[in-house]
């Protein structure tokens, strides 16, 4: 199974229970390239929006929106650079503390961009009382949106968490673990022994509190459970490849990202072929990313049902945890489905 030419058609734990974690997570987090990139988008449309007061026609509003723009995103990415560097000691703060400090840098910051365009000659009188409040006002707008979107992910972690543990602890999951068990008590205890720890363990870790994100090597830790529970009921119809790269153990991912990707390609690709398939789970780490894939090879005919919501899950989950530095993409191509995931390490 060739695992790079799969996708060539696309384009390639403790509780975190800390105040001050929750505090960082509550504001928003500058460092990120999707904040950065929404909050330069933001301001330029507003901006944009503005200067068309006044103007007389289209060249006279491009000017205004480039003379504008020269003072603007400076300040924006003064904002941003000033946020990103001082997260830890916002921290320290109450939220609300946190929001007023981080609006405030946001006057200062379009003062720093009124006194540029002052210096370069193209503002014979800047307006800086006007400069200041606009960057208030504009902060504090794109400081709510933030929030508001991080407080939406504690209700959209609890509903992926409680579909993953439904889809985990299926009845027939059990029974056919259990009769697995029983079948060896008596030939091969050790082996029955060793099958029953695993399962243990992957209940154990279905039912504890997650945190909001957990480390790469303990998600393989928990898949090769998985798949070692499945190898005694499948046997040689479950061919399963390894290929893990050490520096890529310490990425952080959302808890149960790779089982339901795992357990996917059991049932749609082992269970339903008499000669079982191939899965390979693969880790890379690509400069400052890392490159997640999990492949199995599927029987012909038409596809399963019941893949797309675990995908989407996963999906979901990825893309509330790493934003716009997260990225998923999933295809099949000659009998072989693949999910890419990449994420920053």
């Amino acid at each position: 199974m060739d695992d790079t030419q799969i996708l060539s058609t696309l384009q390639e734990a403790a509780p975190a229970a800390a105040p001050r974690q929750a505090a960082i997570a509550l504001v928003f987090d500058a460092c990120r390239m999707g904040v950065v990139l929404r909050a330069v988008l933001f301001v330029e449309v507003a901006i944009a929006v503005v200067v068309m007061y006044g103007a007389q026609g289209v060249p006279e509003w491009l000017a205004r929106l480039s003379l504008v723009t020269g003072g603007a995103l400076p300040a924006v990415l003064a904002w941003l650079l000033l946020a990103c560097l001082s997260k830890r000691v916002l921290a320290r703060f109450r939220p609300e503390l946190q929001y007023v400090l981080a609006a405030l840098l946001g006057a200062l910051a379009a003062l720093y961009g009124c006194g540029l365009l002052a210096l370069t000659g193209l503002l014979a009188r800047p307006p800086w009382l006007a400069s200041g409040f606009s960057g208030l006002v504009l902060s504090s707008v794109l400081i709510a949106g933030l929030v508001l979107r991080a407080k939406g992910r504690t209700p959209a972690n609890t509903a992926a968490r409680l579909t993953e543990l439904q889809s985990r602890i299926r009845p027939h999951f059990l029974f056919n673990t259990l009769n697995s068990a029983i079948a060896l008590v008596r030939a091969e205890p050790a082996k029955a022994e060793t099958l029953l720890e695993d399962l243990s363990d992957l209940f154990r870790h279905a039912l504890m509190e997650q945190a909001e994100s957990v480390t790469l090597a303990d998600e393989i830790a928990l898949a090769r459970r998985y798949l070692a529970i499945e190898q005694v009921r499948f046997g040689e119809r479950l061919q399963i490849a390894w290929n893990l790269d050490a520096a890529a153990d310490g990425a952080r991912v959302p808890p149960l990202l790779l089982q339901p990707l795992v357990e996917n390609a059991v049932r749609h690709g082992v269970e339903p072929s008499a000669s079982g398939a191939q899965l390979r789970i693969s880790t890379r780490k690509h400069g400052q990313a890392v490159v997640i894939k999990v492949s199995n090879t599927v029987p012909a005919g038409p596809g399963p049902s019941g893949a797309g919501e675990a995908l989407r899950n996963v999906r979901e989950r990825l893309a509330l945890l790493h934003d716009l530095q997260g990225q998923f993409r999933s295809g099949c191509k000659d009998g072989v489905f693949q999910v890419r995931m990449e994420v920053p390490l």
